[in-house]
């Protein structure tokens, strides 16, 4: 078996301990690459515990731009007893497996196929260090220090990143650049020539940032004017909610009395978090909660009240794996039909789809105009995948000149000057009416917010055409919604074809992959990626124009599918699901394999039809 050659096109996964200190290292190996101008695209997989179980980092490296996982891995570093049997059957044939050769391992547990990159890492410790923790520590660095001679990585760039990561802990930089030093010398010396993966310098990167969704969320909400974040720790969410008090210390204080120009509160709970944001939007602030899918569910009263008595919230949900407590620390697009109706009774909610951490900060503004323009809660349905995972994307941007959309408000001077006033009052005809703030006027614009039924006077009713009547109008504002929120974003085939896919959030940078791998397939369909919930007519229109739609997502029971069929009341005969749930990010190779494998069929049964 020839081994794996390859330059600026392949996969290093790193296994490891959970708690070993390894994240930060094979970080650190993902940033050199970057440095070096050459693309990467890094997924870290672990596990919902402090310590001690099994944790994958994976990294992608891909000249040609792509961000996805690809699928398959070409060099392992397989330092973890309790999966090296799974690890090592994972590597390609003719790949690479680096390990620490300490202690002799068994012929039988190595594969004939691969390249073996053997490198005593407890041994170069035990001499360098006495320290149990620095032993463990500094093994992840001198590991780093052996690839970057593997794969002619510069040292001086990975030399650069430990003085920069090391900044503020200066006595640090050193040991760690002699740890780095004691991995490459040794792979100098022992493995000349093992290895025919190769970095080579480009410029590919150009001004493109390494970012992780909630940082670049909780950036948004900065930006969106949110001043007021309510919150209960869950995972993935809660570094957004870190991430936005972080961006208030440093943007949000007044520079003249030190004073703080923002409110963020660790709630008891879920429930009375989302109630904080209801009763901050109430009160004319902008505020915001991040949670996922078990949080969705304790919050859902509060969504009902929201929709019901048309209060501004924005919800960010970074879904993870179901049901009940599921999988916490995988990815999935498993909340759709929760959020989609949650509250009791009917309601609809508007929901937002981010594709990357770009988006994730563009979106995460947007709600705030929605949820005030609409009056409604708006739901930013980022995932794991995205909001915890660096992800490499164009820089983010503002408009100095952009002023926040805070919708229908009327003024003291308006209700002072006779302008009547209904809470519930459709006056224009879209459905929303308008609303006044807390003191705005002392005597006028006052009105009651409730739960409970009331007339388009805010005054109590349970006659049943006034309940109608408001409930029609909420579904007419849904159908206004339509009209704001993000449109799709269609891409056409590069030949007429009849098929046509659906896709949205992160699947999108491992479907822009498959459609490559497909055209060289010689299978060609047209994509369109779905951006927000309720649906454009753009979606409507793209299903008619195609005989079979696939809806690529990555749950069990076809959620996005399903509210498609359900909103758009279209023939579920019309759709193929393409469906990935086992908790890690779709990787292309999936996405292509079974659409190649649909399309294949569906050609050789209309060739039999035709003979």
């Amino acid at each position: 078996m020839q081994p794996i050659s390859a330059t600026n096109d392949f996969v290093v996964k790193f296994a490891n301990i959970n708690g070993s200190g390894s994240a930060s290292a094979n970080e650190l190996f993902a940033r050199a690459i970057l440095r070096m101008g050459v693309p990467v695209a890094s997924r870290n997989i672990f596990p919902s515990n402090i310590q001690g179980l099994p944790t994958w980092y994976e990294v992608r490296v891909s000249g040609e731009g792509w961000l996805g996982r690809r699928g398959g891995v070409d060099l392992m570093v397989a330092l973890n007893p309790q999966t090296w049997d799974k690890d090592v059957a994972g590597i390609e044939p003719g790949g690479y497996l680096l390990y620490d050769s300490t202690k002799p391992i068994p012929l039988s547990r190595f594969r004939k196929d691969l390249r073996l990159l053997p490198v005593p890492l407890t041994e170069i410790c035990n001499k360098a260090y006495s320290d149990p923790r620095q032993r463990q520590l500094f093994k992840n660095i001198i590991y780093i220090g052996a690839l970057v001679f593997l794969l002619e990585i510069d040292l001086e760039v990975a030399q650069w990143l430990i003085t920069e990561q090391f900044e503020d802990k200066k006595k640090l930089i050193a040991p760690n650049i002699q740890a780095l030093g004691f991995g490459y010398d040794y792979a100098r010396d022992h493995l000349g020539g093992a290895c025919s993966l190769k970095v080579k310098r480009d410029d590919k990167v150009s001004d493109r940032i390494f970012i992780n969704g909630n940082n670049a969320a909780a950036l948004g909400c900065v930006y969106g004017g949110a001043t007021v974040c309510a919150w209960y720790p869950i995972t993935p969410s809660t570094s957004l909610a870190e991430a936005f008090a972080r961006h208030c210390k440093r943007l949000r204080v007044d520079p003249e009395t030190g004073r703080n120009k923002f409110a963020i509160v660790q709630a008891e709970d879920e429930i009375a978090a989302i109630g904080m944001v209801a009763g901050a939007n109430w009160n004319g602030a902008r505020g915001f909660t991040a949670t996922s899918g078990p949080g969705i569910s304790l919050m859902q009263e509060i969504f009902g009240f929201c929709y019901y008595a048309e209060v501004p919230a924005v919800i960010f949900d970074i879904q993870r794996g179901g049901p009940s407590t599921g999988m916490p620390t995988r990815t999935q697009q498993s909340d759709l039909l929760l959020t989609a109706y949650s509250g009791h009774g009917d309601t609809k909610h508007v929901m937002l789809f981010p594709e990357d951490p770009r988006e994730a900060f563009e979106f995460a503004a947007k709600a705030f105009d929605l949820a005030e323009r609409l009056q409604t809660p708006v739901f930013v349905m980022s995932d794991l995948d995205i909001g915890m995972n660096d992800w490499l994307c164009e820089p983010l941007s503002w408009d100095k000149d952009r002023r926040y959309d805070r919708g229908k408000i009327i003024t003291a001077e308006e209700l002072e000057a006779g302008k009547e006033f209904g809470r519930y009052l459709d006056v224009d005809g879209d459905a929303i009416p308008y609303r006044t703030l807390p003191g705005s006027h002392p005597t006028k614009g006052a009105y009651f917010t409730r739960g409970s039924s009331h007339d388009r006077y805010a005054r109590y009713s349970e006659e049943g055409s006034v309940y109608v009547e408001v409930m029609q109008r909420l579904l007419q504002k849904f159908e206004t919604a339509k009209t704001v929120v993000p449109r799709p974003v269609l891409r056409p085939a590069k030949e007429k074809t009849s098929y046509g896919a659906i896709y949205f959030g992160s699947t999108s940078v491992a479907m822009n992959e498959a459609l490559v791998s497909l055209e060289k397939l010689g299978l060609h369909l047209d994509l369109l990626r779905v951006r927000a919930f309720p649906f454009a007519e753009e979606v409507v229109d793209f299903i008619n124009a195609h005989e079979q739609v696939f809806v690529v997502e990555q749950n069990r029971d076809a959620q996005l599918q399903k509210l498609i069929v359900n909103e758009c009341a279209i023939d579920p005969a019309r759709f193929i699901s393409i469906l990935h749930f086992d908790g890690t990010p779709v990787t292309a190779r999936f996405i292509t394999q079974a659409i190649s494998d649909r399309m294949k069929l569906g050609k050789h049964k209309t060739q039999e039809a035709a003979e």
